[in-house]
């Protein structure tokens, strides 16, 4: 076995020269972008929020308070919807932020523009500061507090009074105040990171491809398969039988098998990158090199495996295959050794 090299580079992301990363990026999204942030989060939420059927942002005039409505069920009805509020302000969010939009909330609510929602999430590149932190973890509290502000005028509400509607009223006290929740910003941004080649494009995260492991001394059982078919490639060749040793002791075979071994641990490494950085990525690589070099593998005027193998490594290295993310990360062995891939998933034989 190779020695391991302490100084191998693995496998890594970065940010890109003069980007910072995605939770300060953030904070200088402007409004639109920021709503749209959310909207993306939103459509890849799959997890204690529940899985929405339909994702719209509404964010701008006429919303009626709703940046980002997200439906459990395709009709908007009362508590199968859930509203998301996105207040890109500079700094914490305090009471005096997020009360006017409350009271706009429930006067919606009592006019009847939208049904009352399951939740009411704030969404904020700073998160909610510590006084409507501490509102949000004692709902009884917040309530009563909202209402006393709102009668007094004060934190923000004044001119508001005229909200302040029978119908309003009702809402208000009907409305559980344990369904204002906040989804803090690292939330948001992990949920965005399942989508990783949009994650990486909105934040300028490049993909770094690691050091690519060396080809053991002795072929590994995971070899298997490709090796023999190389050894019936050289056995045919010479118009003998031949096994690995003999192959191994070659100067004729040897280099050849050495070098085919490199361009397998080659791929192999694009595909433990492609597994970490893009899953499946590395199979449908796989697929549309299949695909580029089928015709020429089944050619009925190649004379022997030889040969077969010869021309298809002459195709391979010549595929343009733009449509693989893992295109940018690809290095001179990596077509080659995909090939050795497939034929160690018995898609490819050399000797027909």
């Amino acid at each position: 076995m190779p020695k391991k090299n302490s100084s191998a580079r693995h496998n890594s992301l970065e940010i890109s020269a003069g980007a910072f990363p995605p939770s300060v990026q953030v904070k200088h999204f402007n409004d639109k972008q920021w709503e749209a942030f959310i909207e993306a989060c939103c459509v890849l939420d799959t997890g204690n929020r529940g899985k929405y059927v339909s994702v719209k942002r509404l964010g701008g005039p006429g919303d009626a308070g709703r940046d980002v409505e997200a439906r459990l069920v395709s009709d908007l009805i009362i508590d199968q919807w859930d509203l998301y509020q996105a207040k890109h302000y500079q700094n914490q969010l305090a009471p005096s932020d997020f009360f006017p939009e409350l009271a706009k909330f429930f006067w919606h609510l009592g006019q009847g523009t939208f049904p009352r929602p399951r939740y009411y999430f704030i969404c904020a590149p700073l998160n909610t500061g510590p006084e409507l932190h501490d509102l949000l973890a004692k709902p009884d509290e917040f309530k009563k507090r909202f209402l006393a502000d709102w009668e007094s005028e004060k934190t923000g509400l004044k001119g508001k009074t005229k909200w302040k509607t029978p119908e309003t009223l009702a809402q208000i006290d009907q409305f559980d105040f344990k369904n204002i929740r906040e989804v803090l910003v690292r939330e948001l941004i992990d949920l965005h990171a399942t989508d990783q080649v949009n994650h990486f494009k909105t934040f300028h995260i490049t993909p770094v491809r690691g050091d690519d492991p060396l080809a053991p001394n002795s072929p590994t059982v995971e070899e298997e398969i490709y090796i023999n078919e190389l050894v019936k490639v050289y056995e045919e060749d010479v118009g003998k039988p031949m096994d690995l040793v003999e192959v191994l002791a070659s100067s004729d075979y040897s280099e050849h098998l050495t070098d085919c071994r490199s361009e397998f641990y080659c791929a192999e490494g694009l595909k433990r990158f492609s597994r970490d950085i893009y899953p499946d990525e590395f199979e449908r690589l796989l697929n549309m090199v299949h695909q580029g070099v089928r015709s020429t593998v089944t050619n009925p005027k190649h004379k022997n495996g030889l040969d077969r193998l010869t021309a298809v490594m002459t195709q391979v290295s010549s595929l343009a295959l733009d449509d693989s993310k893992l295109r940018p990360t690809m290095r001179p062995g990596d077509l080659p050794g995909s090939c050795h891939h497939l034929v160690n998933e018995k898609k490819i034989k050399w000797v027909k």
